[in-house]
């Protein structure tokens, strides 16, 4: 990365990521982690394996006492019930443990590297229990002594195969498991049951050993694959951390800086979706690409989402790096709490008002205005900060380029689209007041302004029928003041609507009441309905309310 005093970013450059070292002792290469969602991933299927060990546990000892009444009838006397007693326990305490380990692995916000730690030792201790269930009964007099595989192998093998561990721990755990068999047949000679001595015990079962040797190589091989997805998740000084979304134009991922310690969101785009049509070269993409991200970072106002970095990695995938928001988007809002009180969308409306006012007196339209790009959220000790995402299909005034829209398609979302735009004509500023005017209708009905099935039936909706007030559809009281606002904000002429976002801003103002929504009942909100991740700060946590803009992608 290049430094770029104009706009005070590092310029986009083919990243070629660096090894991660560490000085304690001298400079040295540090063993690259696995990705946390993969580690997360693996809790999940050792939630998984546990549950079913639980059920095989039990399953196969009720089977098995079946199985003997139906084959050997005759053998099964009293005293072999009471024999076979000691067995049934342990599969009993097995099952028990393996229920506990699966309820552990699913609710437990520990390191999934501890979780998988323990995966290591449930490995040993299913060994354990396998090998003392199988020698628990008499060996047969005069039954052939042969080397064999037994269950206890596959236990290792399949754990190396699907919970993800450093060969060197697999190593020890399945060495552990290998000796559990041997160990029994000394425990069972002690009790007289099986006559063997310690030569024969480890002749019998070393190609399990041999199976501790197969397991990690898995292992070695299952690492190296998730190192080499962590490397490739490397974008400058931003490591990819766990995936928070997809859509058609490619990803949203949450990162965090290496030295800074700073989470951020990364969206990655493919640069098929920057071109717009087969054979555009990559250097206008790129140029397309730089232009678009340049013009975002100047944006200054706090209601606007903060860009902090850009670039192209090796394989020409371009990426933003956004700051990550703890909130909630107005769809979401809405969704789930229901239409909101007029106070508190008109202080909506203002604040995204700021972020509009700033963009369209640099020239740009945001041209994609819908609740999905406007975030709700926590900053600091303030509650119901408004951020304006996703300036991808901006458009600059001076300029008919578009820089993340193909030439002659129609950009932005059908439901929220102003007639123009729809139309394929001139945009300017006051295209995104209609749009804003579509997000307040919403945010007071829970309703879109127009309920048409298909894109092309709500686009001609926009274009010619005129929008039922939104006091009709609401169950709340609306104020005339901020009604009239909105219904200005979607007239189909754009000379009709409110001239600039400041002159939106400023009808908002009329009429409102200070008393109707304060900040106590913001924070309040808040308390109750979105309290507090305690982990929003940990960059290994997704934490649920944290997230960017998806629906754009």
């Amino acid at each position: 990365m290049v430094y770029d005093y104009e706009t005070g970013m590092t310029k986009p450059a083919l990243i070629c990521p660096r090894p991660q070292t560490t000085t304690t002792g001298g400079e040295k290469s540090r063993v690259r982690e696995l990705p946390y969602d993969i580690l997360q991933e693996a809790t999940r299927r050792l939630a998984t394996i546990s549950l079913l060990g639980a059920v095989l546990w039990l399953l196969g000892t009720v089977l098995y006492h079946l199985a003997l009444r139906q084959l050997a009838p005759g053998n099964v006397t009293p005293s072999a019930w009471l024999n076979a007693t000691g067995a049934d326990v342990i599969s009993v305490i097995s099952a028990a443990i393996s229920l506990a380990i699966f309820f552990y692995a699913r609710k437990t916000d520990a390191d999934p590297r501890l979780v998988l730690d323990l995966g290591l030792v449930y490995m040993t201790f299913t060994a354990l229990a396998l090998s003392l269930v199988i020698h628990w009964d008499p060996f047969p007099a005069g039954a052939p002594v042969m080397p064999m595989i037994s269950w206890l192998g596959v236990v290792v093998i399949m754990s190396a195969a699907i919970l993800p561990n450093s060969p060197r721990k697999v190593l020890i755990a399945g060495l552990l498991s290998a000796s559990m068999n041997p160990l029994a047949m000394l425990v069972g000679n002690l009790r007289g049951t099986w006559p063997f001595g310690c030569s024969s015990t480890i002749a019998m079962h070393y190609p399990d050993f041999l199976l501790v040797g197969v397991a990690v190589v898995i292992s070695n091989v299952v690492t190296r694959l998730g190192q080499q997805v962590s490397k490739a998740r490397e974008m400058g000084s931003y490591q990819l951390v766990c995936k928070l979304g997809a859509g058609g134009m490619g990803e949203v991922w949450r990162a965090s800086h290496r030295m800074l310690a700073r989470d951020a969101a990364i969206k990655l785009i493919q640069p098929s979706m920057l071109s717009g049509q087969a054979g555009k070269s990559a250097s206008l993409v790129q140029r397309r690409f730089e232009q678009e991200a340049r013009a975002t970072a100047r944006l200054r106002s706090p209601h606007t989402v903060e860009l902090y970095d850009f670039g192209v990695t090796d394989d020409g995938v371009f990426y933003y790096v956004m700051e990550l928001l703890d909130g909630i988007d107005l769809e979401t809002l809405i969704k789930t709490f229901g239409p909101q009180p007029p106070e508190r969308v008109a202080g909506i409306l203002r604040q995204v008002c700021l972020s509009l006012s700033d963009a369209h007196r640099q020239g740009m339209i945001h041209r994609d205005i819908k609740p999905t790009n406007i975030f709700l959220c926590r900053m600091g000790i303030q509650h119901d900060f408004a951020k304006v995402l996703d300036f991808g299909l901006v458009k600059m005034v001076d300029s008919n380029q578009t820089a993340m829209t193909g030439e002659g398609a129609t950009p932005g979302t059908p439901a929220y689209m102003a007639p123009e735009a729809a139309l394929g004509n001139e945009i300017d500023a006051r295209t995104d007041l209609y749009g804003l005017g579509c997000v307040a209708y919403w945010l007071l009905t829970g309703s879109l302004v127009f309920e048409e099935k298909g894109a092309t039936a709500t686009m001609l909706a926009h274009v010619q029928k005129a929008p039922e007030p939104p006091s009709r559809k609401s169950e709340l009281a609306i104020p005339e003041a901020l009604e009239r606002a909105i219904l200005m904000c979607l007239e189909k002429n754009p000379a009709a609507r409110p001239a600039s976002a400041d002159v939106l801003m400023r009808l908002l103002e009329r009429g409102r009441d200070p008393g109707a929504w304060t900040a106590d009942d913001a924070e309040q909100w808040w308390q109750t309905n979105v309290p507090v991740n305690p982990n929003a700060g940990n960059s290994e946590d997704d934490g649920g309310q944290l997230t960017a803009s998806l629906e754009t992608l």
